[in-house]
């Protein structure tokens, strides 16, 4: 199957302490009698991603009539402030808590402590922790095949054959969903690719600066480089600036992960050749409602792979992609 024709399918409780902040400048609605309450906590509430998965969360909300608290600390990379507003989000004794981890080692056993006294849903990334009554995630590990895959194809439409240098830029060390990418991109080329040489394998600082300083200095250090896979979105942007002012994307094929209107801008520029899309609105709305059914005593999947799409130029126009690339957060 050619690059072009490609697609695989696959709101408060109060001001928290110290670091941890309320997500959503709305205020929380309050509880009726009728109502439970079920809040959300995410990782970062300034990324379009997690703005996603809390309209999907609001939605459920309204729609299963549950008080939904959006609760998410500084950044992803302010661990101790998930931790306080985990540990505020119990003390409340909600229903059940939605949360995706910030980080695998160090929400273990924040997570372990929590579910003792309330039904633990996961979603998006994974924690040192089997307390989790539920967990809703992308494939992570799929994911990362499935951009391999993607850059692969775009480098063999480039180039007449899937070979050549490639790279690989992570956003943060220990996360879980981040390291599943890693180790699903890395095996595919092993296994499919043996003409692909992973040249680099960097981890950023958190930042798109990050990511765009580390491709500016891998253009530098690779003359011959064919290929990047940015594995978040914040990355991507990073990435796709550096591409775009280097006027390389004609040589270097870059695959990133997730999307925002930067990024789609930049896909139907030609300066990314492929974004693998996750559903976080369906991570939101889905992790409510399990979290609903779990607090009910009802029967709920140990483990939901929520999908996730390779979305192309050529393909972008399609109905699902458009979709996912332009989700209602409103």
């Amino acid at each position: 199957m050619s690059f072009n024709a490609r697609i695989l399918t696959r709101r408060g409780f109060g001001l928290m302490a110290g670091a941890a902040v309320i997500a959503t400048g709305l205020a929380a609605v309050p509880a009726s009698a009728a109502e439970v309450t079920i809040p959300i906590i995410v990782k970062d509430t300034t990324s379009f991603y997690w703005q996603i998965v809390l309209a999907g969360a609001r939605a459920a909300g309204k729609d299963l009539n549950v008080n939904v608290p959006e609760l998410g600390a500084q950044s992803e990379a302010d661990i101790n402030g998930q931790i306080t507003i985990l540990e505020n989000a119990v003390a409340g004794k909600p229903a059940a808590i939605v949360i995706s981890p910030t980080q695998r080692a160090a929400l273990g056993k924040p997570i372990d402590e929590a579910a003792k006294s309330v039904k633990i849903i996961g979603i998006d990334s994974a924690a040192d922790s089997k307390a989790f009554t539920s967990f809703l995630t992308t494939d992570n590990v799929q994911g990362g095949r499935i951009a391999a895959d993607g850059l692969a194809a775009a480098i063999a439409e480039k180039y007449g054959k899937p070979e050549g240098e490639v790279a690989l830029i992570t956003h943060l060390p220990g996360v879980g969903s981040l390291d599943e990418r890693a180790k699903g991109f890395k095996e595919e080329l092993a296994a499919k690719y043996p003409g692909i040489k992973l040249v680099a394998d960097k981890v950023s600082d958190g930042t798109a600066n990050g990511g765009l300083n580390i491709t500016t200095d891998l253009l530098t250090a690779f003359p011959n480089l064919r290929g990047i896979f940015a594995s978040n979105l914040i990355q991507a942007q990073g990435a796709g600036q550096a591409v775009a002012e280097n006027k390389a994307q004609d040589k270097v094929k870059l695959v990133g992960f997730d999307s925002d209107d930067k990024l789609v801008k930049f896909l139907g520029d030609g300066v990314i050749a492929a974004l693998v899309v996750q559903d976080p609105y369906r991570m939101g709305y889905d992790g409510v409602k399990t979290a609903l059914a779990a607090s009910k005593g009802e029967k709920v999947a140990p483990f939901v792979d929520t999908g996730a799409n390779l979305i192309t130029t050529a393909n972008m126009k399609e109905p699902r992609s458009q979709e996912l690339l332009n989700p209602k957060v409103k």
